[in-house]
């Protein structure tokens, strides 16, 4: 059995690796090529940001990062292709991400990439080359599980643990995917690896952007994409009672005290609820964000059998930063799933998504459609 699980010498196994020119997924190529598979890399350009994308280090994609995939890739020697995926990521991607803030939710558009154009049209292109698999720079561990089936875990270095963006991941991807980098303790062992193959990016910065808004403007994407985002409003208290005006409900989210610009206020306030079929932006203290149950839709569980009616003990993720929670969570009807917190969570929003997890082990997750408040009254705003 080779490294990557295959009954058969690394030379005779095939493995595309998505290469997106940082360091995590040309050290993922260079180390399987060293081991000596049959790899071939592949980059997506997924958007044209024109003149700013090669100034920008700190997105992907696009630009510099497909010109340091290609350097990578006749550095190692393997074949290389940059596929043009532009329209179906505007589709899928940008247009979910802009339609999402319409309905008044905070989205996650990196989960979105990997759920549609990654892991799903990316796969099949491996497929259609004859892959064994496809490998990429995530810190997440794929490990086989008691019945033989892959399981997907968190990454050995809980800083860089990139799970709660692939709780979409399903089984059949899953069975198909390898995570190389994800049993490292650290970024530093990662940036090592690249340098000991003589990569140039081993010291290339991390991308923190959304890469289709590389200047952090998002209400700016969206009003341009959705000129009627930008429409002003009331801001509102948890009765009702008009409390000042807004510039566009893209300008908020869940949580919010900054930038409400309202005085005079007992304690401060933060955006509890947004209403986009008003145009409401409705405020409260903060002990009006405290949030007892979490529904989600979509629901994606890795576990094989049907959520238990009963109840499944699990910990949950409910925004990527937080630390998971314990949570009991409940089937309610096809794809959808009620989470109940067994203490309050503040701030969460929907458009995030809540991730479940046993120990280690990702059982699944869903979409956040709506949650309900601790608070001693809900906004009650028409």
């Amino acid at each position: 059995m080779n490294s990557l699980g295959f009954d058969k010498a690394p030379k005779d196994t095939r493995v595309v690796v998505a290469m997106s020119g940082g360091v995590d997924s040309s050290a993922v190529a260079a180390l399987l090529k060293s081991e000596g598979y049959d790899v071939v890399g592949i980059t997506l350009q997924l958007y044209d940001m024109g003149a700013n994308a090669p100034s920008r280090a700190k997105s992907c994609c696009a630009g510099r990062d497909i010109y340091d995939a290609r350097k990578v890739a006749e550095d190692i020697d393997i074949p290389y292709y940059v596929l043009d995926y532009e329209s179906r990521f505007r589709e899928e991607v940008i247009d979910d991400f802009a339609d999402s803030y319409m309905r008044g939710e905070t989205p996650i558009p990196c989960v979105k990439c990997n759920q549609t154009v990654k892991f799903r049209d990316l796969l099949e292109t491996a497929h259609d080359l004859g892959a064994d698999c496809m490998a990429t720079g995530h810190y997440v561990q794929r490990k086989l599980g008691a019945n033989g089936h892959a399981e997907l875990h968190r990454a050995a270095d809980p800083n860089r643990d990139q799970s709660y963006f692939l709780f979409t991941t399903t089984q059949e991807q899953l069975d198909f995917l390898r995570f190389p980098l994800g049993h490292l303790m650290s970024k530093a062992e990662t940036r090592a690896l690249a340098a000991k193959f003589g990569l140039e990016v081993a010291d290339k910065p991390d991308s923190q952007d959304i890469c289709f808004v590389p200047d952090g403007k998002y209400a700016r994407l969206v009003e341009k994409l959705r000129p009627e985002a930008g429409e002003p409003g009331q801001i509102v208290d948890l009765d009702g009672n008009l409390l000042g005006d807004h510039r566009g409900l893209i300008h908020y989210t869940i949580g919010q005290r900054r930038g409400l610009n309202i005085g005079g206020t007992a304690e401060p306030l933060y955006v509890v609820k947004l209403l986009p079929e008003t145009r409401q932006v409705v405020v409260g203290p903060k002990s009006a964000l405290a949030i007892q149950m979490v529904y989600v839709k979509e629901l994606n569980w890795l576990d094989g059998d049907a959520i238990d009616p009963n109840g499944v003990e699990v910990e949950v993720k409910l925004r990527s930063a937080m630390a998971p929670a314990p949570a009991t969570i409940y089937p309610e009807g096809p794809g959808a799933a009620r989470i109940e917190l067994h203490d309050p969570q503040f701030g969460i929003a929907p458009g995030q998504a809540g991730v479940f997890y046993v120990g280690d082990r990702v059982m699944g997750g869903g979409w956040i459609t709506r949650q309900e408040l601790l608070a001693a009254h809900a906004p009650t705003a028409a």
